[in-house]
């Protein structure tokens, strides 16, 4: 991981993004975190929306909430029974 202060950051934003395919770099102001550059190679952009928005987040923790108290089928379940050893990536 790299760090870069904000303050010192000369180079345009397009030579730090190319930089971060091995490790992320991560922006602080007045020494704390404030931003992140990491590598999205091997994500979709439906993906990246999805993660990155709080009412889509909300119903995932609702829905997980919900099974713990509840139990439901789960993920592995619903692949054997449409015949699927496992989960395709």
């Amino acid at each position: 991981m790299k760090v870069l202060e904000i303050d010192t950051a000369t180079s345009p934003l397009e030579e730090y993004a190319r930089n971060v395919k091995r490790l992320p770099l991560i922006v602080t102001k007045n020494g704390k975190p404030m931003a992140a550059l990491v590598s999205l190679k091997s994500s979709d952009m439906e993906t990246i929306k999805l993660s990155t928005d709080p009412r889509f987040m909300r119903l995932i923790k609702r829905a997980r909430a919900h099974y713990q108290a509840e139990g439901g089928v789960s993920g592995t379940e619903v692949r054997r029974s449409l015949g699927q050893s496992r989960a395709k990536r």
